[in-house]
């Protein structure tokens, strides 16, 4: 049926002063159906190469999100050390780098933009420990599994290293 149409619409263009042969119609038809399968077969090839690697840089993309993350959220906590003298507590954690804890002088922030501590690429709230295994506080995430370890888009994103 369409190809009929596309066929009549080929034999009648001009106003019906450029009447084309059946036969003629259906070739030049015909020859556009080919070339739109070598395109179609073109891009799928295309895609069967380029989509995989992309699909791959997604998960460095959120490993690089949370070191940005660390180094942004390990400058506000400077920051507040510098104001306050102290680093923030474990008990109040990264959220008291939008709203002053009780016993705390000199707060001047809030220290994050939009008053909101971001959570990682996966999610999940980063980790805060104070007084830290590996400096004065330790700031990490566990990577796309949420475990402790791992390789790849699993790997653990810390602040010290």
């Amino acid at each position: 049926m369409i190809i009929n149409y596309a066929i009549w619409i080929c034999m009648h263009k001009g106003n019906g002063r450029n009447f084309m042969r059946k036969n003629n119609c259906r070739a030049k038809l015909l020859f556009t159906l080919i070339e739109l399968l070598i395109v179609m077969v073109i891009i799928g090839l295309l895609a069967a190469f380029i989509v995989p690697k992309l699909i791959g840089r997604v998960g460095e993309s959120k490993l690089t999100a949370a070191k940005a993350q660390i180094e942004l959220l390990s400058t506000a906590i400077e920051v507040y050390k510098l104001d306050t003298g102290k680093y923030p507590s474990q008990d109040t954690g990264l959220q008291s780098l939008n709203s002053k804890p009780g016993d705390v002088q000199n707060w001047k922030g809030p220290y994050m933009k939009k008053n909101k501590v971001p959570k990682d690429p996966w999610g999940v709230e980063y980790i805060y420990k104070f007084p830290g295994d590996h400096g004065d506080y330790d700031l990490f995430s566990y990577g796309a599994d949420g475990t402790e370890g791992g390789s790849g888009e699993n790997t653990d994103q810390v602040s010290w290293e």
